[in-house]
């Protein structure tokens, strides 16, 4: 798993199921951008041991995605609440104001999830 905007969200959804010392180590590489080399000097691990510590992270992450499909459900649920926003804002017989209610629902229901 190559792609960092995939591995901040699946942190950002298991994080919490990691080690501390694999939340740092994880989150040094996904949101802070360290080399493993920088990692290392500051934990006091081997680069390798860095480097074995993300690649389990990464399957742990993606074994939690497979079992539970929380980032998948959440993509969905935003994308469906993207086409209701585009279709309010596209109807003609509703009022600006409560198209703005309705966004503004809309916006609090994304903050909930």
């Amino acid at each position: 798993m190559d792609n960092l905007i995939e591995r901040g969200m699946l942190f950002d959804f298991y994080g919490d199921l990691l080690t501390e010392h694999q939340q740092k180590i994880y989150s040094a590489v996904v949101f802070d951008d360290l080399s493993l080399g920088e990692i290392s000097e500051e934990t006091g691990v081997s680069r390798q041991g860095i480097y074995d510590i993300i690649k389990r992270c990464d399957k742990i992450l993606e074994g939690y995605e497979d079992k539970l499909g929380l980032v998948d459900k959440f993509r969905n649920i935003k994308g469906k609440i993207s086409k209701i926003d585009e279709s309010v804002q596209a109807e003609q017989g509703l009022s600006e104001s409560f198209k703005e209610r309705i966004r503004t629902e809309l916006k609090d229901l994304l903050d909930m999830i």
